[in-house]
């Protein structure tokens, strides 16, 4: 079955400039479906578009009918007042009005019978209890625990939460919809690594359609199995994960080339032999000049095929400083507290020389603190840093900050590195600054732009100690890339904070991770510390509990396991009484809902006891058995 269909969508914000130019493709339903595409693309106005929100200048767009659809992109603004828990309220609103429509009918069926009114909150009751209606606190507790959303956060107002506070409530809010297609736009956003990994397992169980939006490569690959990629407002498909589209675009682009040359080879041999023919037609041979034009409307028809184009990559250098010595930095017995809230404590740590270092952490745990530290931004409450005599450092802060925003990108490398106009338009261009985008001020920059021309700086500089802040952070891929390759260039010691897990596995060599106020030092690269964490967990985990076997008794020695079996028996008999009980009380409060919740709420606990109740009496009799030999 169809969930989406999508066919010649096309839609123009500005005339003549089509975002999307005859977009074609389906999703079915179940399926997982990842939309790439650089910034600017179209992606997001295709998701507003699949919603209802934005209307299309051309094509057709059809869902699945009576399939919930749920959209996860810009924050929605919520009443002043509303509290998170507010917030996550609103996805049982459809419960909520059957709420009150029950309540609302249980007072007319006190007034009378009318068959109609009993009909329909017979309707009601069986649709609120299939929906989850007396679940709802269970369920919104399990996703408040995977969002890291406390009791604290759960009480604090929607508005003075921080962009990534937000996202992540809205997140939980979306889920709680129990929605049957799932649009995600940029979810992982904001999202720490614990919190990303608990996305990821909760859309591995989610049994609806996703079509999602990310510039996480590594969440990509774990959850979607297919590809949408918009290019020049058309559709590119891809029938794999991510890591097969990195393989199969490449593949596709080398075949087109090889097309187009094959091509060209036969555009220039036809011109040959087309000159030649006119050579001939010149000496009055008309036949010749008929064929000699035939043979240019055969190269003007090959000549239709443009040139396939790649991003040709960075060409980077840093200008390192050479480092002498083993020792780059020592801390010791650090800690860091602000008001009655301790970061970290006692921090213990050396760096030598070539190591590239992850520094990892939930969200608000101080990794950022701690960077800042280094620098010279904050002090400690006590302990020592020691940087070793050579080292010099560079630094890109996660939020980049320029003290002129207003120059454009010239007249900054030439105030600030102190460089000629030349050697400032070249260290640009090999950050893919060309033309007259050197004269765009800083301020006009987006965030991925800004984080390369900060770079391109510290290219100049003499460092051997390099320092990332979330350095992808809302980057999309090409950008990432752009940042990997600069990166992947530099030699020296590197440190970095960031919860891309496609950027830590590709260069750190040594883990950090910063938890419970201490930083656990793991040397080894980041798929290790992933197969070490398993196996603590796995380690720390309860054995399951095994039966313990009676050994067998003589006869004439059964006496007690008969009373225990008998006993068993009563239990369980006892339990099944008590829910026929509850079975006929439920069918007499069928007209007081919050009763039949609370009735609800006891048949499920009982239904687990009475399951208890008969492995019980089977372990038992299976002893009392093989005791009676």
């Amino acid at each position: 079955m169809i969930d989406i269909s999508v066919s010649g969508l096309v839609k123009e914000f500005e005339v003549g400039k089509k975002i999307l130019d005859g977009l074609t493709f389906q999703v079915d339903s179940g399926e997982r479906v990842g939309l790439l595409g650089p910034n600017g693309c179209g992606k997001t106005t295709l998701l507003r578009i699949l919603t209802g929100a934005l209307s299309c200048d051309e094509g057709e767009v059809v869902l699945a009918p009576g399939k919930r659809i749920g959209l996860i992109s810009q924050i929605p603004v919520y009443p002043a007042g509303y509290t998170v828990e507010d917030v996550l309220e609103t996805a049982f609103e459809p419960l909520h009005a059957m709420e009150r429509e029950m309540e609302e009918l249980a007072m007319r069926m006190g007034e009378g019978t009318d068959p109609a009114v009993l009909r329909r909150y017979d309707q009601l009751s069986a649709l609120y209890q299939t929906r989850g209606g007396y679940e709802t606190e269970t369920g919104k507790n399990k996703v408040c625990a995977g969002l890291q959303i406390g009791p604290a956060m759960r009480e604090q107002l929607f508005d003075q939460l921080s962009g990534g506070e937000k996202t992540r409530v809205n997140l939980g809010r979306l889920i709680l919809e129990d929605t049957d297609i799932l649009l995600l736009d940029e979810p992982t956003n904001h999202l720490d690594l614990r919190a990303t990994e608990w996305l990821e397992e909760y859309l591995d169980r989610f049994k609806g359609t996703v079509l999602a939006v990310s510039h996480d490569r590594w969440f990509l690959d774990r959850v979607v199995k297919r590809i949408v990629e918009i290019q020049n407002g058309r559709e590119e498909l891809y029938p794999g994960s991510y890591s097969f589209y990195v393989v199969e675009k490449e593949r596709r682009y080398e075949e087109k080339l090889r097309q187009y040359e094959k091509e060209q080879a036969k555009i220039a041999q036809l011109e040959k032999a087309a000159d030649q023919l006119r050579t001939w037609a010149y000496s009055g041979m008309d036949k010749t000049f008929r064929r000699a034009k035939s043979m240019e409307r055969r190269i003007e028809r090959l000549r239709t095929a443009e040139k396939p184009v790649k991003e040709r990559k960075m060409e980077v250098r840093f200008g390192e400083r050479e480092f002498r010595g083993d020792e780059v930095m020592t801390v010791r017995a650090m800690s860091k507290s602000f008001g009655e809230r301790t970061l970290f404590s006692d921090v213990n740590l050396e760096v030598e020389g070539g190591e590239r270092i992850a520094l990892l952490g939930d969200n608000g745990t101080g990794k950022s603190t701690f960077l800042k530290i280094l620098m010279r931004e904050e002090e400690p409450d006590a302990g020592k840093l020691r940087f070793g005599p050579t080292v010099r450092i560079g630094y890109l802060p996660q939020i980049i900050h320029f003290s002129h925003p207003e120059r454009n990108l010239v007249d900054t490398m030439l105030y600030e590195l102190d460089c000629s106009a030349q050697t400032a338009r070249d260290r640009l261009a090999s950050f893919r600054f060309r033309g007259e985008d050197v004269f765009k001020p800083v301020c006009a920059l987006s965030g991925g732009e800004q984080s390369r021309l900060r770079l391109c700086m510290l290219m100049d500089a003499k460092i051997n100690l390099l320092i990332l802040d979330e350095p992808t952070n809302h980057l999309d891929i090409q950008s990432r890339e752009w940042i990997e390759e600069a990166v992947e260039e530099y030699e020296g010691n590197l440190l970095f904070v960031s919860h891309d897990r496609y950027f830590i596995d590709r260069f750190a060599t040594r883990i950090w991770m910063l938890e419970d106020g201490k930083i656990t030092d793991f040397k080894g690269p980041y798929k290790a510390w992933l197969a070490a964490r398993e196996r603590a967990k796995a380690a720390q985990a309860p054995a399951p509990a095994q039966p313990k076997k009676e050994k067998p008794k003589r006869s004439g020695g059964t006496r007690d396991l008969e009373k225990q079996v008998a006993a068993a028996e009563r239990a369980v008999a006892k339990a099944e009484e008590e829910m026929a009980e509850l079975t006929a009380r439920m069918e007499a409060a069928a007209s007081d809902y919050k009763k039949l919740q609370e009735l609800t709420e006891r048949q499920a606990a009982l239904e687990a006891e009475i399951l208890e109740r008969y492995e019980t009496w089977e372990t038992l009799a299976g002893q009392l058995e093989e005791a009676r030999g």
